[in-house]
């Protein structure tokens, strides 16, 4: 599992340690699981918040990036 992260600054990063500080949602390793989240807008209920676009396509890049390592 990864955890994404909404930092005090209300940002929301990826969290691949899962050590640092703010409210946090999990998500599986794998693309599949990562749209569905996209789509149904999950991250916008886990933190409450509307979640933008950009951030979502961020986010995308970053487990692309994750899971070549």
């Amino acid at each position: 599992m990864l955890r994404v992260l909404r930092t005090t600054e209300g940002e929301i990063v990826l969290d691949a340690t899962g050590k640092k500080n703010g409210r946090g949602a999990y998500l599986c390793r794998s693309m599949d699981c990562f749209r569905k989240a996209k789509k149904s807008r999950g991250l916008d209920r886990s933190f409450k918040m509307a979640v933008p676009a950009e951030v979502y396509d961020r986010l995308e890049k970053e487990m692309e990036e994750f899971g070549r390592q």
